[in-house]
C-alpha cells in the first residue's frame, strides 16, 4: 500500500507540474484520472501493482 500511495503522490505532482507549465489541459487531466480509477478496478490492477513493487524494489536496492 505504501508504494501505491507514493506512486499516486508522484503522479499527482507530475500532473500538477504539467498543468503549471500549461502542457496538460484540464480535459487531459480528467481523462488521466478516469483511466487510473478504471484501471484500478480491472484484472490488470495486480499486474500493475506487481510492476510498481518490482520497480520500487529495484530502485530501493541501488546504492550511490
Amino acid at each position: 500500500m505504501l508504494v501505491s500511495m507514493s506512486a499516486v503522490l508522484l503522479l499527482g505532482l507530475l500532473i500538477w507540474f504539467l498543468l503549471r507549465i500549461r502542457y496538460l489541459r484540464l480535459a487531459d487531466l480528467l481523462l488521466c484520472g478516469t483511466f487510473g480509477f478504471l484501471l484500478s478496478r480491472t484484472v490488470a490492477a495486480p499486474v500493475v501493482q506487481a510492476l510498481l513493487d518490482g520497480v520500487s524494489g529495484f530502485l530501493g536496492g541501488l546504492r550511490f
